[in-house]
C-alpha cells in the first residue's frame, strides 16, 4: 500500500473509531460518574483522528512524530476508560468488544509508526 493511500485509510479508520466511541459514550449512565467518564472517553477517543489528520499535514518530521505520539497516548487512555467502563459494569465485554479491539489495533499501529519515524 502506498504511503498516501495508507494515510487516507488510517484517517478514515480513526474517524470511524471516533464516531464509534461517541456512540458508546452516549450509552453510559446519566449519573455524575458516568458523565465524567463520558467526557473523558469522548475526548481521548476522538483525539487520535484529529491528531493523525494534523500529523499528515505536519510542517516537519518532529511535528509529525509529536502528533503520532499524541495519538498513541490518547489511544492508551481510551483503552483505560474502556476498562473502567467494563470494570464498573456499565457495559459488558460484548458491548465494548469492537471498540476495544479497534483501540488495541490502532494503538499497535501508532506505536509502530512512532518507532519507525
Amino acid at each position: 500500500m502506498e504511503n498516501k493511500e495508507f494515510a487516507r485509510t488510517l484517517e478514515a479508520r480513526t474517524l470511524k473509531f471516533a464516531i464509534s466511541i461517541i456512540r458508546l459514550a452516549a450509552r453510559l449512565p446519566n449519573i455524575p460518574e458516568g458523565k465524567i467518564v463520558r467526557t473523558q472517553i469522548t475526548k481521548s477517543g476522538t483525539s487520535p483522528g484529529a491528531n493523525y489528520r494534523e500529523a499528515n499535514r505536519a510542517r516537519s518530521k518532529a511535528d509529525f512524530k509529536s502528533r503520532i505520539r499524541i495519538c498513541e497516548s490518547e489511544l492508551s487512555e481510551t483503552e483505560y476508560w474502556l476498562e473502567v467502563i467494563l470494570g464498573v459494569g456499565w457495559l459488558n465485554s460484548a458491548d465494548i468488544k469492537a471498540e476495544h479491539d479497534e483501540c488495541t489495533q490502532l494503538l499497535a499501529l501508532f506505536t509502530s509508526i512512532a518507532k519507525n519515524c
